[in-house]
């Protein structure tokens, strides 16, 4: 397909604001944090998870846990940090996966050191649990060829960006993005949009995976401009 092609439907290009807030709830051992996060809203599994995401977009992303900051740092318990750390974020399309990852993660624990129960924070480092509020917005831009979008995509905000790289994962539960799905479902691109679809952007800082977008489509856009090379046609000519 040429890289002007129209699209089937335009792409919209939305963007996010997470404020977050407190939820007046507090673990001071590891079964109190565990009781909680049984029962709190998935807001507050997704804060605690994404929050580094969200909050340092320039720095080279880490595993963004919480839960794992706080048991390694305030219980000692490094072995159980280091497994909830080791938790793969991309590989869960729901919060609620994830929420029963940690919550597995943290039981199976427990029955091999039950000892671990009996640390408890000191008062004052207790952990504190927050819910992340969101608020979506529609962006003035949109993109009917794929030219378009790569010219969208080096305007909008990191924020835009990470709304439709990180939250279309969870918000479809389909485990992609939502410029991948746009690519495949209007612009018949599907092997641009499974290379985005591949893309691990929890190892990449916000502004990187811009770049990283836009090479990927300018690449196809350019490759689509090129012309194949004329050949040389040999023609025999009759003998007179």
């Amino acid at each position: 397909m040429n890289a002007f092609n129209k699209a089937k439907e335009p792409f919209k290009f939305y963007t996010q604001l997470h404020m977050p807030e407190l939820t007046g709830l507090k673990a001071a051992n590891l079964q109190e944090l565990l009781d909680l996060i049984k029962t709190v809203p998935g807001s507050v599994i997704y804060h605690h998870t994404h929050r580094f995401l969200q909050q340092h977009q320039y720095l080279s992303p880490e595993p963004p846990n919480d839960f794992a900051y706080w048991i390694t740092g305030i219980l000692g318990e490094e072995e159980l940090g280091e497994a909830l750390y080791s938790i793969d974020t991309i590989q869960y399309t729901s919060i609620r996966e994830l929420r029963d990852e940690i919550i597995r993660t943290i039981e199976n624990y427990i029955v091999k050191h039950p000892r671990s129960l009996h640390k408890f924070a000191t008062p004052g480092e207790e952990f504190h649990f927050l819910k992340s509020v969101s608020f979506v917005f529609q962006t003035p831009y949109t993109a009917s060829d794929l030219k378009e979008f790569q010219a969208v995509l080096q305007r909008v905000t990191i924020s835009s960006i990470y709304f439709h790289m990180f939250e279309a994962r969870l918000r479809t539960g389909q485990g992609t993005n939502d410029f991948s799905n746009w690519l495949e479902d209007s612009l018949s691109e599907k092997k641009l949009a499974n290379k985005i679809a591949s893309l691990d952007p929890y190892t990449h800082t916000m502004e990187n995976l811009r770049n990283t977008l836009i090479k990927l489509i300018e690449k196809r856009v350019v490759g689509s401009m090129e012309k194949p090379p004329e050949t040389d046609v040999e023609i025999a000519l009759p003998k007179l």
